[in-house]
């Protein structure tokens, strides 16, 4: 049996993908999931993978994911509050028109101007009941994999990361609360924001000595962008994917470099992990999709990732799957150059 921990990023409704690449990683009966760190949507993930597992196994958890991503397609548009979702298709239908024939983004220009607090007390999280929907008791548990979950702390700037008990409906919430979006989500007097300000996903949890030395990545946000953004919308969105892959790098050349010091018998056997890091991606396709649609969960957009989900997780079983356990599959060179 393979063991191996995994590394959920966030990236709103292209979380997607990873629903795709889980569900294929739970038709391999030699994988054994031992750990899950997650933020945001990988959170969620997460989440819902371990609920399925304590539940009743591979089959449930792959259910249990299904309806996770079901109910996130209903939401429509996390922008939007429960009382607007009658007008939902105009909305999408004079979004498309604009683009298509303004000179200019006016999703753009909301994008800038829209504050979750503008509502007030009308303003509900439509994640809530997806996330209440999740057993706690499954979440929480002792058995099955160790989850983490982190979150930024908004005052000291810090990461927060949610483990066992600690793991409740807000914990999620704060996980996935990007500020232009929700509103800020408080636990225990502290406000917390997104994970991925500080750690999309952390790496640092896995590193347990209980935990195997394998450590797969699930990457939605794209390292490399081919094109310059031009419009409000899309560069917001490159300086996010830019912020939020920084703490990922930054854990990257930390292993990169632990590893060398281990080959160059630097470091005494057995004090530090050797970590072997494995990654799952398709920035092709993430490079292809708008910055909208990462706010814009239709069901046809979540289907399509998840499809492409399965086929990315599909060719890593395939290429480097035997890999687990032996040595990285991932060439962390290359990706740190």
């Amino acid at each position: 049996m393979r063991r191996v921990s995994l590394a959920l990023q966030g990236g709103g409704a292209h979380g997607a993908f990873t629903w795709g690449v889980l569900d294929r990683l739970l038709e391999d009966d030699g994988l054994e999931i031992a750990g899950i760190s997650g933020t945001s949507a990988g959170a969620l993930n997460g989440a819902a993978l371990k609920a399925g597992l304590i539940a009743g196994g591979r089959g449930a958890a792959r259910k249990r994911l299904d309806r996770l991503w079901d109910q996130v397609g209903e939401v429509g548009d996390f922008r939007m509050v429960p009382w607007i979702a009658p007008f939902l298709p105009a909305i999408r239908f004079w979004q498309t028109t604009s683009a298509a024939f303004l000179p200019f983004s006016p999703q753009g220009i909301a994008a800038q101007l829209y504050s979750p607090y503008a509502f007030g007390t009308h303003w509900t999280n439509p994640l809530e009941p997806v996330v209440h929907d999740l057993d706690f008791v499954h979440v929480r548990a002792d058995a099955g994999p160790k989850l983490f979950v982190s979150a930024t702390n908004v005052r000291t700037g810090k990461i927060k990361v949610f483990a066992g008990a600690e793991i409740g409906p807000q914990a999620l919430l704060a996980s996935a609360c990007l500020p232009t979006v929700f509103q800020t989500v408080e636990i225990d007097g502290e406000a917390y924001w997104d994970g991925g300000f500080s750690g999309n996903p952390a790496l640092f949890p896995l590193y347990e000595p209980n935990l195997p030395d394998d450590i797969l990545v699930v990457s939605i946000n794209p390292m490399r962008r081919d094109d310059i953004p031009d419009t409000p919308l899309e560069i917001q969105n490159r300086i996010d994917e830019i912020s939020f892959n920084a703490s990922l790098l930054s854990e990257l050349r930390a292993i990169n470099f632990v590893r060398r010091l281990i080959a160059e018998g630097r470091v005494e056997e057995g004090k530090m992990k050797a970590v072997n890091v494995h990654m799952i991606s398709d920035d092709r396709l993430m490079n292809e999709l708008s910055a909208e649609s990462k706010l814009s969960p239709t069901p046809r957009l979540l289907e399509r990732l998840k499809a492409a989900g399965r086929v990315a997780a599909d060719h890593f079983l395939k290429n480097g799957g035997s890999k687990i356990g032996a040595a990285p599959s991932a060439d962390l060179k290359a990706m740190l150059r």
